[in-house]
């Protein structure tokens, strides 16, 4: 990363505002996040609208195509062409004739998600944890989310091994992180089987449903799940972490997972 912070991708740096403490006005600068619209198409044909961070695009793209089950690896791409001037992500698949679902579901999300896919398999998985890892790997995260830090109001996820941090991204939508890691994970070719994905934002059902795509048996996060991602995980065989502060947690689901100390 450079040294000059003002050129951290994804943040809009020197942004004038007013602030008022004390009775008293002044004028002041900040960097708040970026945001833009990418639209995706394939082969030709809009596919959606994706209200995002512009850092990881191509990464973004790839892995919302296999998150939504439209590709299942590289080879389901005959190309792909992403350009941020223009807003717009131009896939071309090896097999052509794909035809999007007429059905979609707008997820909870910040950041405009949508999703088509509706099937979701079991994760087997004989990976465990001890609480001692998971706090670890959460101060690795919170140490990692260096856009957070420059600028606030975007989310961090991360895919682990059970002592180390192996791919980070950071958006304004926290589903997003997610297709950024499956995406940068298909580019290069790490396995996302038995691992284990950290987020800083709530787990709602689509994240869930991403992460059993990506098979990995256990999610953390420092916020809460809703009572559908814990009912979808109890059923999922995901083990579902949340509330991870200081020392402290909660297993929703699947707490075999968990070993003693």
């Amino acid at each position: 990363m450079a040294n000059d912070e003002s050129l951290i991708q994804g943040a809009s740096p020197d942004i004038k505002y007013s602030s008022f403490s004390s009775g008293k006005w002044a004028n002041a600068s900040t960097a708040v996040p970026t945001e833009m619209a990418l639209t995706i198409y394939i082969d030709g044909t809009e596919l959606v609208t994706i209200l995002c961070t512009p850092t990881k695009l191509n990464c973004l793209v790839l892995g919302f195509l296999y998150s939504e089950g439209i590709i299942s690896g590289m080879s389901d791409v005959a190309s792909m062409r992403v350009c941020e001037e223009d807003s717009l992500a131009d896939v071309k698949l090896s097999k052509p004739g794909y035809t999007p679902p007429a059905r979609r579901t707008l997820a909870s999300g910040c950041g405009g998600g949508v999703s088509f896919a509706t099937e979701m398999q079991k994760v087997e998985s004989q990976l465990t944890v001890k609480p001692e890892e998971v706090f670890s790997l959460m101060k690795q995260l919170n140490e990692k989310a260096e856009l957070y830090r420059f600028s606030g109001g975007v989310h961090t996820s991360a895919l682990c091994n059970n002592s180390e941090v192996l791919v980070v991204a950071e958006d304004i939508g926290r589903h997003n992180t997610l297709d950024k890691i499956v995406g940068e994970c298909l580019l290069t070719k790490l396995p996302t089987d038995d691992k284990l994905l950290l987020t800083t934002g709530r787990i709602s059902s689509e994240m869930l449903s991403k992460a059993a795509r990506m098979r990995t048996p256990i999610i953390v996060s420092r916020s809460s799940p809703t009572d559908r991602s814990i009912s979808i995980a109890q059923k999922l065989g995901i083990t579902l972490i949340g509330y991870v502060r200081g020392n402290r947690l909660s297993v929703y689901s699947h707490e075999e997972r968990l070993l003693p100390s």
